[in-house]
């Protein structure tokens, strides 16, 4: 799960690192609030879950507070498109309203997952304030990655290492900032903890002018504090009604809806429709405790996405049973009655294992668009070719 730079800059905050003095605005009211409270220069920073704000427009620099009024009210609700946002863009519906400061050096620092080696690594570098794939392609050398054992955590001397490679003065005040973002990553259930940058002020102090924080959405049930901190609005609208059903769902490009029970499965699933030439316009597992109620909602969604020509059923009976998910989907079918448009979206279903027999009868007999396979080559070949079809 995101979260914004504001509410990441919080959160440090509440384990004892400095950031400069900032304040959030929605409105026009807010802004001249905030601009009133805040001395100038100022910075107005726009709050939406994308990398490459700045070269997007998002961060613009005001001497004056007229002129602050006048550039907050002109970037909210302006669409951002960054590399991350895809050419669909953002709409900016919060800023961040901040202090400048006057920034002596800038550096990287992050803690984050390092799946390759199973462990939690401490990465930094002293070219900070642009994004770090950018510094790993042109500066390999200057990135410091070091493993932190669980078992002793981030201790003095490990930091104090950090901080002399990275020629750092305030070698006490980025301690304290490193044991803080180690807290929060590991109270938090954190999968990163990054301030990009961490500046030295021309008076020697170390400020996180800018952060990113995620956090392991299978923990969040330990964390009510941190699943309110979710923008509802940053989340594909697809995605957030297949929370509601405990539904994994990611929104992708491609044409041919996949609804599949497994992580695994699924993108073997997408593997094999991109190896036959298409490509999926989702990922849908919709788990071994699925009820009738959640596919029906899952087949719902499949067919709210105008990009779906055809939608691909993969289902491998084990826990979850093959006429479970048949009923979902005639159940899903007759709700759109009204929305013929939708409903004539092809399906192909292969449903193979548990109950299997009974699904496929339930599926023959429904009289709906259905075309049933065996074999998983020859399902995602009919998907592809209908989808090619249909794009004609």
């Amino acid at each position: 799960m995101k979260i914004h730079e504001y509410q990441a800059k919080t959160l440090l905050k509440e384990y004892g690192v400095p950031i400069n003095k900032g304040i959030l605005a929605e409105n026009s009211d807010d802004i001249s609030s905030a601009v009133k409270s805040l001395s100038p220069p100022y910075v107005i920073k726009a709050q939406i879950h994308s990398g490459g704000r700045g070269k997007a427009g998002g961060v613009k620099i005001a001497n004056t507070p007229g002129e602050a009024i006048s550039i907050s009210n002109d970037l909210l609700g302006k669409t951002l498109i960054t590399k991350q946002t895809g050419p669909q863009g953002r709409i900016v519906k919060k800023l961040l309203i901040t202090e400048c400061v006057d920034i002596n050096k800038e550096y990287y620092i992050s803690i984050a997952l390092d799946p390759g080696k199973s462990c939690i690594a401490f990465v930094a570098s002293g070219a900070g304030g642009i994004e770090i794939e950018e510094t790993a392609a042109k500066s390999p050398d200057s990135i410091i990655s070091k493993n932190i054992d669980i078992k002793i955590g981030v201790r003095d001397y490990f930091l104090r290492n950090i901080a002399s490679k990275l020629e750092i003065k305030d070698v006490s005040g980025f301690i304290r900032i490193g044991r803080g973002m180690y807290d929060l990553f590991l109270q938090k259930d954190c999968s990163m903890v990054e301030i990009n940058p961490l500046v030295e002020t021309t008076d020697g102090e170390l400020i996180a002018l800018d952060a990113k924080v995620t956090f392991d959405d299978n923990a969040l049930f330990r964390h009510p504090d941190v699943a309110e901190l979710c923008d509802i609005n940053e989340i594909d609208p697809k995605e957030a009604e297949a929370q509601k059903y405990s539904l994994n769902y990611v929104a992708l490009d491609g044409s041919v809806g996949c609804m599949v029970n497994g992580a695994g499965l699924a993108m073997a699933t997408m593997d094999i429709i991109n190896a036959f030439g298409g490509k999926p316009a989702n990922f849908l597992d919709v788990g071994g405790n699925t009820t009738g109620d959640s596919v029906a909602e899952a087949f719902k969604i499949l067919l709210s996405d105008s990009k779906v020509k055809v939608i691909f059923v993969n289902i491998f009976g084990g826990i979850v049973k093959c006429d479970i998910i048949a009923n979902g989907i005639v159940n899903a079918i007759k709700s759109y009655k009204s929305s013929c448009e939708m409903v004539d979206v092809p399906i192909v279903v292969r449903l193979v294992g548990n109950n299997s027999k009974e699904g496929n009868e339930i599926l023959n007999e429904s009289g709906l668009n259905i075309i049933s396979k065996t074999l998983m080559a020859d399902a995602a070949k009919a998907c592809v070719l209908l989808s090619q079809e249909s794009l004609e």
